[in-house]
């Protein structure tokens, strides 16, 4: 079962970096926040791998696992994290990060038409009561009254749907670079792939910024809102990537991607522990849902 809860350690890291990243939203746009997050991160992973000796398992990776996994990145770090801070910024922690986690049943559907993998019926069961949970969670939101809000309200919704397809298409590209032939099942060919999925997208923000960021914001900001988005993303997508990948490695992506997708779980509680966020009937009874989803899946 070390798959499984690999698959549970990486919710538990993607459910802590919201509280950091909502922290540094206070004071950066979007767009900044994740240039300096990509960036920041690159370079203590790089840091890291060369004070580690682990630069041969870099150079051992085929090339084609390399252009996968950067493309994993633009598609999952790029894309996918930037709507998903819009979606933070917009409709709060406890409401984002249930929509966003809606990604499994995107990602039931990659992984049986373009992987091929076997999807069990326990696997199918639990994604749709994880679905329910995460529904539920979103009426608490629709009965809110934040309406008035209006179009901003509105964008931070699609926002965090629109996370969901992209981290959905870019889990399925780090199950194929993880799982081809030629690469090695140990950690350090794990962090390896990590690092080169960060790095990679790193370089792409960084070559794009004047786009994204024309008022070059990420040069602005303060020392803690960079020490926030530098830990938050070491937690998501340094820990939480290096967790979800050897889940991967041990279980089928329709059995881990379901359980990594607990999040909301333990963000509603984040929420409303941290930023005030109301803690309602609703949100207990999804999560307790998206909980049964999960063990549906771990013990059938």
């Amino acid at each position: 079962m070390i798959g499984e809860f690999a698959a549970l350690g990486a919710a538990v890291s993607w459910a802590m970096a919201p509280i950091l990243y909502k922290k540094a939203l206070s004071g950066a746009s979007p767009a900044s926040a994740n240039i300096v997050r990509c960036a920041s991160n690159a370079a203590v992973l790089m840091l890291v791998l060369v004070a580690l000796g682990l630069t041969g398992a870099l150079g051992r990776l085929p090339i084609e696992v390399i252009v996968v996994v950067v493309a994993s990145g633009v598609v999952g770090l790029g894309i996918g994290d930037t709507l998903y801070m819009v979606g933070l910024k917009s409709i709060g922690v406890a409401r984002a990060v249930p929509l966003a986690s809606t990604y499994p049943l995107f990602s039931l559907l990659w992984a049986t038409m373009l992987l091929n993998q076997p999807v069990t019926f326990a696997a199918i069961v639990g994604t749709v009561v994880i679905l329910l949970g995460i529904l539920l969670l979103r009426r608490e939101h629709a009965n809110s009254a934040v309406h008035a809000q209006g179009k901003f309200e509105l964008t931070g919704v699609a926002m965090s749907l629109l996370t969901a397809v992209a981290w959905s298409v870019s889990i399925t590209m780090m199950d194929f670079a993880v799982t081809t032939p030629g690469v090695v099942n140990g950690l350090d060919a794990n962090y390896a792939v990590v690092t080169v999925r960060i790095a990679g997208m790193a370089l792409v923000m960084l070559a794009i910024a004047p786009l994204l960021d024309r008022k070059r914001g990420f040069l602005k900001l303060g020392w803690r809102t960079v020490l926030l988005l530098c830990v938050g993303g070491l937690v998501a997508n340094g820990l939480g990537w290096l967790l979800m990948n050897y889940s991967l490695l041990n279980i089928v992506e329709s059995q881990a991607v379901p359980i990594s997708s607990t999040t909301p779980l333990f963000s509603a509680l984040t929420g409303f522990a941290f930023f005030g966020e109301r803690l309602t009937v609703d949100n207990i009874l999804g999560a307790a849902l998206v909980v049964v989803g999960v063990i549906l899946i771990f013990v059938v």
